[in-house]
């Protein structure tokens, strides 16, 4: 007799999987998109960061010209409730992330211990382990490469921004005006397409280093297999957490991105816990605010943080009973979705995001 699970079954069967590997002590990929092997991870001590923005300016030269102009004039959203943003007449912007500009040197001022310390934290897609970016995008245009890079295929989005919305840290900006929908829809094209960090996608699958990490003259930033550059960052939030007098047992407070929404690629360590870090953040977050002069409190922390993520606890977005149950009803129409704006795209879609 042939077996037909019911979908309560499929439910049971994914979520016992997910607590199953999520008892497994250090986060490892779990998506049904996760990388295959043992994915690169990059390491980055922000205590040497000099804030010199080397690594903003090789990523802009590198990648900012593969991310199109939107059409004149622009289409109206469709949704009508979608709002239009538009980035290609601020393409100078680099104190946040954009559409153009996929990554930012946090300058930040803060007191440690009675002093003021100067912090250069630089700032991208955190690439998790299991990104809710992929796992829940209803169109199936994020995905895992196999050496755990998170990425967006410019040819197949819509510009939905779900991806931002499920993003613990809304890393993904969109741009409007542009992409498949054009061709779909062209009258109703301002949804536009969602861009981030691919962390030189095109560069590293030919063997070479990511720009940010090539240009550094402090070579803050590492890259190899994850469970070397783990052990590399444990190692070196030990080091970060006895100098700074806490003792060896406090090493996760020195670390961030390891542990956070289940686990992620990018993990950043520092000479500074960073709860205080974080604190900082919300404190200029929070001066923004109130300088901008935007009167409704929650837009005012919108606004403040657009493009500019914090650095506090996450948990991790996809074992949230909720958010398994959608992604495993929405595979089968990710990947429909997925297959349809290909075969579009190989009909004359628009490109954009590599090179």
């Amino acid at each position: 007799m042939k077996f037909s699970p019911t979908r309560r079954q499929l439910l049971k069967g994914g979520l016992a999987a997910a607590a199953g590997l999520a008892a497994s002590g250090i986060p490892r990929p779990r998506s049904a998109g996760a990388a295959v092997g043992e994915p690169l991870c990059t390491v980055l001590d922000i205590s040497r960061c000099i804030g010199c923005e080397q690594c903003v300016e090789a990523c802009r030269e590198q990648w900012q010209e593969t991310v199109p102009d939107p059409v004149e004039p622009m289409p109206k959203p469709f949704p009508s409730r979608v709002p239009i943003e538009d980035w290609s007449k601020k393409k100078d912007v680099s104190d946040r992330l954009t559409p153009y500009n996929w990554l930012y040197v946090e300058h930040l001022s803060l007191t440690h211990k009675g002093e003021e310390v100067e912090v250069n934290i630089p700032r991208r897609c955190m690439h998790c382990l299991n990104p809710p970016c992929v796992d829940l995008c209803p169109f199936g245009a994020s995905r895992v490469e196999k050496n755990g890079i998170v990425r967006i295929d410019p040819d197949i989005c819509l510009g939905g921004a779900k991806c931002r919305k499920v993003c613990p840290w809304h890393i993904p900006q969109r741009q409007s005006g542009l992409g498949i929908y054009l061709d779909i829809m062209p009258s109703y094209a301002g949804n536009g397409v969602m861009f981030k960090c691919h962390r030189c996608t095109p560069l590293v699958a030919q063997g070479k280093l990511p720009r940010c990490i090539e240009v550094c003259p402090e070579q803050i930033q590492s890259i190899g297999p994850r469970d070397q550059q783990v052990k590399k960052a444990v190692a070196l939030a030990k080091q970060k957490a006895k100098a700074d007098g806490a003792g060896e047992e406090r090493w996760r407070d020195y670390l961030y991105g390891l542990f956070e929404n289940g686990g992620t690629n990018t993990i950043y360590v520092s000479a500074i816990p960073f709860h205080e870090i974080n604190r900082a953040l919300k404190a200029d977050r929070a001066q923004w605010a109130q300088e901008s002069g935007i009167k409704a409190p929650r837009r005012a922390k919108r606004a403040a943080l657009a493009g500019r993520p914090l650095m506090g606890p996450v948990a991790d977005t996809m074992a949230e009973v909720g958010n398994l149950t959608w992604a495993l009803a929405l595979a089968p129409v990710a990947g429909l979705a997925a297959g349809l704006g290909r075969l579009a795209a190989g009909k004359g879609g628009r490109k954009g995001g590599e090179r």
